[in-house]
């Protein structure tokens, strides 16, 4: 498509055509399309703004970047501040601190899973343990879970004494899934108070938990 054609369907009423003509944009180059994107970030579709944060991430700018940390701190949408997470992520370790502020400041689940998956794509394994251990003091139990997968990743870092405290604080969790979770985090460990806690585990009162168990045995 056009360059001319793709700013008619930017100031299009349809958003289906405004969707369109934010996909064609990938053709171009971000000297090209970052304007462009920046011409239809307030849009009052979210999905549009869903797909603007898509773009930034993948034609990337400093004037692209401070646009996304905006998006992530201020649309009122969900969806769009998960997407600027994620597409933040792209930018490297510059990154990090952003996302870990956001973490601490936005309890939206679904954002703060997209920020430890950055986290993690990023191995920033430091920060990632800072959100894991802040989402576990949390509500959400998908957050938990995925904060449980997390501290499994920091086995063998510098940072997996602290991370192992925590996955040992949650053997006797009361969710069942947090504690199926665990378990499979705690096999990555090369730990007897790890190798223990499995043990434990094994005899639980949810047959899932014991499945889970048995699970990592055979892995």
């Amino acid at each position: 498509m056009e360059i001319s054609q793709i700013e008619t369907y930017l100031k299009s009423s349809d958003s289906q055509e405004r969707l369109k003509a934010i996909v064609e944009l990938r053709n171009y180059d971000s000297e090209v399309a970052i304007p462009l994107l920046l011409s239809v970030i307030r849009d009052r579709e979210f999905i549009v703004r869903s797909f603007v944060a898509m773009g930034l991430g993948k034609k990337r700018s400093p004037e692209a970047f401070a646009a996304l940390l905006e998006l992530m701190q201020f649309d009122r949408d969900s969806n769009v501040r998960s997407e600027a997470a994620n597409s933040i992520s792209y930018y490297g370790e510059v990154a990090a601190s952003h996302l870990v502020a956001a973490f601490h400041r936005d309890d939206h689940w679904l954002l703060r899973r997209s920020i430890l998956a950055g986290l993690a794509d990023l191995n920033c394994l430091g920060e990632l343990l800072e959100v894991s251990i802040c989402g576990l003091d949390g509500d959400d139990v998908t957050v938990q879970e995925a904060c449980v997968d997390a501290l499994g990743l920091l086995a063998g870092t510098t940072g997996q004494e602290s991370a192992l405290e925590k996955l040992l604080s949650l053997v006797k969790a009361d969710w069942w899934r947090i504690r199926a979770r665990v378990a499979k985090a705690l096999s990555k460990y090369n730990d007897p108070r790890a190798q223990a806690a499995l043990t434990h585990l094994k005899q639980d009162d949810d047959h899932r938990v014991v499945g889970a168990v048995l699970e990592t045995f055979m892995t």
